[in-house]
């Protein structure tokens, strides 16, 4: 209660100096909302558009969700990397009393954390600052892409220093199997720190080395370090074994290690702290410190400045009006995440480590590669948003995706660091490269990108002799038998075994299927077409018409026994251990509804009557918990947008008839799960900026549920959350300048479609073509408060997908 007050007078003080009318769109953005029980990706701290530095304090131990959480009222330092199972290089100034073991979040006196104020906090694009009591030190961030800038002021002082910790926790815990840290001259230190995490569920074993180059604005007068493990951080025992070093040029070792330099300094004195870094070596972290901070020399003030402006470029892409600041702060923020969480790789000239650790030069050394954590399901979220609006960005994704095809013969799933990972399932960056081909979107080797994907969908998944595994791994059998078979093996790791594994993969492949199939018809390759085509329809292969959901199947092609495994309950999910009865994270009656390339095939095959009412009912029942499974239970709930495979829920509706209802339950949706406050931000797993990108799709009211891949693709019509939209398109690649949507009278109560138009014709059905909106215009909603159930209600008004075409 104490924090949210706090919070609630920071929110007062920080958004009440600006009216509204000269806010930017950067001044809504607030990097606080949703860090409580939020990802380690998901951070207060600065960092640019998919920043490789992303530099913020931290504050947890290790854990799931581990990183920062606002509920804590200490911190052990500020951190330079905030990607997927990736981590390390935390800096934490002190004085008074040293101390290199880090402390607790129970008991900061037993390290060197110190306690804070969150009234004293300030979190905003390109800015952090906060004021450390313990040492009465202020700190303050800012970042460019590869580099970090601290700014700490100190108190009077005999005993300043700054430290250097290099095995710090994190969400997915790390060695370091190597790393030494070396005094270059009493302004600057260099090094790095090679390390390793290993994550089970993905079959990650990713290798990678932080180099670094760190530069301070005052002379130290010692550089010392420690070498040791976190168990062993007692100075009799460091001194003792000779792993307390002072006043030495070199730190070097493996296990916890790190570094500190030290200082006398006057009461408001300013050091700052500049640190370049890179995977590729010492001398390309220093090209990267210099060439993006250079030109800046030790103005702080100038880089925050600089990052903020890049930050409102970017969000100003899109503009909205309305009464509702709260609404505001929300869309901007979830716009700011879609853009945030995932990370550049390759250094200022193009060179990078390569998955099997070999450094190499992009092919274009001016486009980046990207690593992050899977694409599963961005088709709802990501992809949409950055083809949409930044269709450059979602190029250079292409382009980077092509490059990992490229160096290492397969696209990757979750290519963390440019290592392989078989995170989730499925091969959905194919998604992702055929509709941004089918949107114009084609600055890369056509052919290419269409061989890539094609095998991705033809070649059964394997071990790659560089590490990590590669493809879908039970492609075989799913070509063999026409669907994903159920057995003992699917239980065996967390993604099956090639022989057996969940039954939803047989959706998520035939999905792919589809994608293949449009991009090879766009292409002019009919055969493809055809054989891909009868593959995306496998989906009816575990689709059970008896009970009307979809079911595990056996090899033999019998239906997994239900009594046996308590497979049916009730409503027809599975209440624990979803992933062992064969659904990904989620449960039969979940799944059933996904099928993003053809739901109007499955309206039929439920007929529209259970179809309306089934789905009706589950958002009913998950109202009551914002629709979110808390604690991650997927099965227990059939609404969970909290997690990928449900994401699209709201907008079947729009197939079924009743057009309304996904207007009802997308508000609801976006006034109830989605916060304006840390402890509410997003309640599920926000997942490197999924569920911020699904929220301003939405909030314009637009939605695309096949992703944007048939070869005319479109986008369905929700419930605007603004009285006007104005798209400002990239006219590189789109013929049109804006494209403005007006949702006339809409409020929370208003939130129903009464009549639309497009460009002033008149629009009866609940979508419209890709096309027509990049060639610029305006659609035209007026809303009211009681829905209107003639308007798109028509069999013919659903939108197209592959069993129906427009």
């Amino acid at each position: 209660m104490k924090n949210t007050f706090i919070y609630l007078i920071f929110l007062f003080t920080s958004y009440t100096v600006f009216s509204q009318e000269t806010m930017s769109p950067v001044d809504y953005v607030d990097p606080m909302i949703g860090t409580v029980d939020s990802r380690w990706m998901l951070y207060p701290g600065p960092s640019m558009p998919f920043g490789m530095v992303k530099l913020s304090p931290d504050n947890q131990e290790h854990k799931w969700k581990a990183g920062y959480d606002y509920r804590i009222d200490n911190i052990s330092g500020f951190s330079h990397i905030h990607s997927w199972v990736m981590g390390g290089l935390l800096m934490m100034p002190a004085t008074g009393k040293l101390y290199i073991n880090p402390g607790t979040e129970k008991d900061p006196d037993s390290g060197y954390r110190s306690r804070i104020n969150h009234n004293t906090e300030v979190a905003r694009v390109g800015y952090y600052s906060v004021f450390l009591d313990d040492y009465k030190i202020k700190c303050e961030l800012t970042s460019t892409i590869r580099t970090g800038f601290q700014r700490y002021t100190f108190p009077k002082s005999d005993s300043a220093r700054i430290l250097i910790d290099l095995l710090t926790p994190t969400e997915y815990n790390y060695d370091v199997d190597w790393a030494q840290i070396t005094k270059i001259n009493d302004h600057e230190i260099e090094g790095f720190s090679k390390q390793k995490t290993f994550d089970h569920y993905s079959s990650l074993n990713n290798e990678y080395t932080i180099y670094f180059v760190v530069q301070f604005s005052k002379p130290f007068h010692s550089f010392n370090g420690w070498i040791g493990f976190k168990k062993d951080r007692d100075f009799g025992h460091l001194i003792k074994s000779g792993g307390l070093k002072l006043n030495t040029n070199e730190i070097l070792g493996r296990g916890d290690i790190g570094s500190f330099v030290s200082f006398k300094t006057n009461d408001g004195e300013e050091i700052m702290v500049k640190t370049g870094i890179s995977l590729v070596s010492i001398k390309q972290a220093r090209l990267n410190l210099e060439t993006e901070l250079g030109p800046f020399g030790w103005n702080f003030d100038s880089v925050s400045l600089s990052a903020r402006n890049t930050w409102n470029d970017l969000l100003s892409k899109i503009e909205v009006e309305g009464v509702s600041k709260t609404d505001k702060i929300k869309f901007y923020t979830n716009l700011y995440r879609s853009y945030s969480a995932r990370t550049i790789w390759s250094d200022i000239n193009g060179k990078y480590v390569d998955m099997c650790e070999q450094i190499v030069t992009a092919n274009d050394p001016d486009s980046p590669v990207y690593g992050c954590d899977a694409f599963w399901n961005t088709f709802w979220n990501l992809n949409q948003l950055w083809a949409l609006v930044t269709p450059e960005i979602a190029n250079s994704w292409i382009k980077s995706l092509l490059e990992i095809y490229d160096r290492g013969g397969w696209l990757p799933k979750g290519p963390t660091g440019i290592e392989y990972s078989s995170i989730m399932v499925a091969s959905h960056e194919v998604a992702l490269i055929n509709s941004a081909y089918q949107k114009g979107i084609r600055n890369y080797d056509i052919e290419k990108a269409y061989e890539a994907i094609r095998h991705a969908q033809m070649e059964p998944g394997k071990a790659h002799p560089c590490g990590g595994l590669v493809g879908n791994t039970q492609l075989k059998k799913y070509m063999e038998l026409g669907y994903v078979p159920y057995g003992p093996g699917t239980s065996i790791s967390y993604f099956g075994t090639p022989d057996e594994g969940p039954v939803s993969n047989t959706l998520d492949y035939a999905f792919d299927d589809w994608n293949v199939a449009q991009m090879a018809k766009a292409l002019g390759k009919t055969d493809d077409y055809k054989y891909f085509t009868k593959r995306a329809n496998n989906f009816r292969n575990v689709f059970d018409e008896k009970s009307g959901y979809v079911r595990p199947k056996l090899a033999d092609g019998s239906w997994l026994d239900q009594k046996q495994l308590d497979f049916w309950k009730g409503t027809g999910f599975v209440e624990e251990n979803a992933w062992q009865y064969g659904f990904m994270e989620g449960n039969a009656w979940q799944y059933t509804w996904f099928v993003p390339h053809d739901v109007n095939a499955l309206v039929k095959m439920l007929g529209r009557e259970e179809f309306n009412n089934r789905l009706n009912k589950g958002f009913k029942m998950s109202a009551k918990t914002n629709f979110n499974a808390t604690g991650d239970l997927f099965a227990d709930y059939p609404i969970n947008h909290g997690n990928q495979p449900n994401m699209q829920a709201a907008y079947l509706f729009n197939y079924s008839g009743k057009p309304w209802l996904t207007q009802k339950w997308v508000r609801e949706l976006m006034d109830h799960y989605y916060g304006s406050h840390p402890e509410d931000g997003w309640p599920g797993d926000e997942d490197q900026g999924q569920m911020g990108a699904w929220f301003v799709m939405s909030a314009m009211g637009l939605f695309e549920m096949d992703g944007g891949g048939s070869t005319k693709p479109i986008y369905e019509i929700g419930s605007p959350l603004f009285e006007k939209i104005t798209i400002h398109l990239d006219t590189d690649y789109y013929k049109g300048e804006t494209f403005i949507i007006e949702a006339k009278g809409v409020s929370a109560e208003k939130r129903y479609i009464q009549k639309a138009s497009l460009n002033g014709i008149k629009l009866t059905k609940p979508w419209f073509y890709h096309n027509e909106l990049v060639g610029g215009g305006t659609l035209v909603l007026k809303m009211g408060s009681k829905p209107n159930k003639r308007w798109g209600i028509k069999p013919e008004d659903a939108p197209p997908s592959m069993s129906k075409t427009d």
